[in-house]
């Protein structure tokens, strides 16, 4: 099947030292680009010397050592390569909306690299799976493509069975109507068109990849974390000045602390 789209779309999968999007470090990634003027993918695939220990718990799934990166080149040096070869292209992955693309975010961020995904189309594989099939990417595989997924926790073997998932939910569902949580159906919202697809499993009230801050019924941005869950940011940060330093020093994504800098900022012009 040839992909329908609108501009490039980049299928990645990560391996990590450990579940932390912000402090665990990228050490595998395989990339697949899909472009408009080619029917060939291309393929990128890094081993990444993370600076960093690897968790036992991260090995035991993946099975990459320490030993297997230690003179593997690190992300900073791969990062514009890494970068270049994503160029503007839309994002695809498994479960990639909470993990794998904030993660990338980070590790761009950390070398000076602003990886802008505003005008980016995020295309996670898992929504589909969860909203229409809910299991995991090896149960997908072989529902959708009735094989068994052999190399399951490899970067560029999960990314490619990725893209066989995805083909599959598009023959699959093209003209199987959508009844949502409100008992409304929605006419084949999977099919190949990836911005039907995108717009079908995404969610506008999220502001950012790892959903900590939203906007609530009258479009005000407010917390989806903690102790202010729900409060307005703009009010929060008013009343409470020092709970903007405190996010600005903690363990929030680089996503997070600009958007509440924004918002910090305009409360001074006031």
């Amino acid at each position: 099947m040839k992909l329908n789209l609108q501009k490039d779309l980049v299928f990645f999968d990560i391996e990590s030292t450990g579940l932390n999007v912000m402090k665990d470090r990228i050490l595998q990634i395989g990339l697949i680009k899909y472009t408009k003027s080619s029917d060939e993918p291309q393929e990128l695939f890094c081993l990444i010397n993370p600076g960093m220990p690897i968790s036992d718990e991260a090995f035991a799934v993946h099975g990459i050592s320490n030993e297997m990166v230690r003179n593997k080149p690190t992300f900073e040096q791969l990062s514009k390569t890494i970068f270049d070869f994503i160029g503007e292209a839309d994002l695809a992955g498994y479960n990639s909306d909470r993990f794998d693309v904030p993660m990338l975010m980070e590790e761009f961020h950390r070398t000076g690299i602003e990886f802008d995904i505003s005008k980016r189309r995020l295309i996670d594989v898992q929504k589909i799976f969860y909203k229409m099939e809910p299991r995991t990417l090896k149960a997908a595989y072989r529902l959708y493509c009735d094989k068994d997924l052999a190399d399951a926790h490899d970067a560029l073997a999960d990314a490619r069975a990725t893209v066989e998932v995805f083909k599959g939910q598009i023959i699959r569902y093209e003209n199987v109507d959508w009844v949502d949580g409100d008992g409304f159906a929605h006419k084949a919202p999977v099919r190949n068109d990836i911005n039907a697809i995108a717009d079908f499993i995404s969610d506008d009230s999220i502001l950012d990849i790892t959903q900590r801050l939203k906007y609530n019924s009258k479009g005000e941005v407010v917390f989806n974390f903690g102790k202010y869950a729900g409060h307005v940011v703009a009010e929060v940060f008013r009343k409470e000045p020092s709970y903007y330093h405190w996010i600005i020093e903690k363990d929030f994504s680089a996503q997070v602390k600009q958007i509440v800098k924004k918002i910090f900022d305009e409360l001074k012009k006031t």
